[in-house]
């Protein structure tokens, strides 16, 4: 029997607000010592009320908006009672049953196609603390890092609608970048400030029936989320193939061994024994409030795609690659605009090609990469080699610029690697190279074009790269007519 795989993600960010969500404690404790950024509030002390954070409502009203999600006249929170060392009150505020938003969508693009996958709601919650496992003198223990807790974390609930783990990946990485082009989250994943669990089943195919959802956690990359769903997916298979009984359980993703686990049977929502939290009032949002929220919106991904493809004339290949985070779409706007002696498709190519090699060699990021080598020191670069230097040498003074943090020139002008152009000079490298080649000589009057290629080379060697490769074929075809 064939199996149709189904999957949903429920996604959690942290908000870039200046304080937590329900008190007063810094939400900037990213170098802190643990347990610093902290009040009775957070520590979960008996008495204390909690007020509610008014810029992680607008900031999840953006990104609602941002998803196509009608915003939801009146929301309330709820508290969600479980008992968990790192939830220091025994529960948490959440969202529950009346989120700030229903029912958006989210394109995605894979293998050419594009697909339409569901937002079933967006709501927020509060942050839990960190744990920390540690071993000494043969006996384990942990400790607790409060600073974390009460943190907003806004969470983007899909619907099962991605049907492979490409799906879940592509989906996952749209949401990173309209968070990063809103600016209400880094985004960044092995931070834990971006997280997921992913929800998965499998049904026979052209059934409508959800199977035994699995639910996966500690899932802290893309690969990581990519790999889990492509296990699970065969696990679950397999056990089917085999008559086992899937049952609907949480399983935990073990990086080092590329498997799931099981960890629990899966908890239902009476577990969790909801009620309306009682210290916060409910949240009426007016059409104006809305209205104002919509006029923060900036250029989101697939306008500025768009915009990429018309002002700039990149193929959509190009456009997609470049506006995939919002810093490498910056970094090629800047680059274009401060050299007009290059063109978008230059800067284009140099930015998915040398600049990305560079990146993902030193498993960086384009932010990483600008602070040595910024855009108008890339598109001087690529000035340089229409002329001054070739190609080749562009792409190894790009990798000494990146390395040093000097200009292109001054390497240009220390390693002394200008290119050559005069004819003067390269006659003499190309007479030379033809009274040492008497074989190649002959071949090339005998009608071989390869020959010419061959003598090229030839040239460039002699030139340790810098003749310029167009004047030296000029010079060449001349000399070898007059042989």
């Amino acid at each position: 029997m064939n199996y149709e795989t189904v999957i949903g993600l429920e996604t959690h960010a942290q908000l870039l607000t200046k304080t937590k969500m329900y008190c007063a404690c810094s939400a900037d404790y990213a170098n802190a010592p643990p347990n610093t950024h902290v009040c009775p509030v957070c520590l979960g002390m008996p008495g204390v009320l909690p007020v509610i954070n008014k810029q992680a409502i607008e900031y999840t009203m953006m990104m609602a908006l941002a998803l196509n999600c009608p915003i939801a006249e009146f929301t309330r929170f709820d508290r969600k009672n479980y008992t968990y060392p790192d939830l220091m009150k025994g529960y948490q505020i959440s969202q529950a049953y009346a989120p700030i938003s229903k029912q958006g969508y989210v394109t995605i693009e894979v293998d050419g196609k594009t697909r339409k996958i569901g937002v079933n709601h967006i709501h927020l919650e509060e942050d839990v603390a960190k744990l920390l496992h540690r071993s000494s003198g043969g006996e384990d223990y942990s400790l607790v890092d409060v600073n974390r807790s009460g943190l907003p974390l806004m969470e983007i609930v899909s619907e099962p609608d991605m049907r492979s783990p490409e799906e879940a990946r592509q989906y996952l990485i749209k949401l990173r970048s309209i968070l990063q082009y809103l600016g209400i989250s880094t985004g960044n994943m092995e931070e834990g400030a971006f997280r997921c669990d992913a929800n998965i089943s499998i049904r026979p195919e052209g059934t409508t029936e959800l199977g035994p959802k699995v639910e996966v956690k500690n899932l802290n990359s893309f690969k990581a989320v990519f790999m889990a769903m492509e296990y699970e997916e065969k696990r679950q298979r397999k056990a089917m193939a085999e008559g086992k009984k899937l049952v609907q359980e949480t399983r935990g993703w073990i990086d080092e061994q590329n498997k799931t686990v099981s960890q629990r049977t899966k908890e239902y929502a009476q577990d969790y024994r909801y009620f309306p939290e009682p210290d916060l009032p409910p949240i009426v949002i007016s059409q104006e409030w809305i209205e104002a929220v919509r006029g923060k919106l900036p250029e989101l991904p697939e306008t500025r795609r768009d915009r990429f493809m018309s002002e700039y004339d990149l193929t959509q290949y190009d456009a997609v690659q470049l506006t995939n985070t919002k810093a490498m779409a910056d970094y090629f706007e800047e680059g274009v605009k401060a050299n007009k002696e290059v063109t978008p498709k230059e800067v284009s190519n140099w930015l998915l090609g040398e600049v990305t090699r560079i990146t993902n060699a030193g498993g960086i990021d384009i932010e990483e990469f600008r602070k040595k080598v910024g855009p108008a020191a890339l598109t001087s670069l690529i000035a340089s080699s229409h002329g001054t230097i070739n190609a080749a040498t562009a792409k190894t003074v790009l990798e000494e610029m990146f390395n040093t943090g000097q200009s292109a020139g001054d390497i240009i002008s220390k390693r002394g690697v200008s290119q050559i152009s005069d004819t003067g000079e390269l006659e003499k490298i190309v007479a030379e190279v033809i009274q040492s080649n008497v074989q190649p000589v002959a071949d090339y009057k005998a009608g071989k074009e390869t020959a010419l290629k061959f003598l090229v080379g030839q040239v460039m060697r002699a030139s340790k790269g810098r003749a310029n490769p167009q004047i030296v074929n000029e010079v060449l075809k001349r000399k070898l007519a007059e042989v």
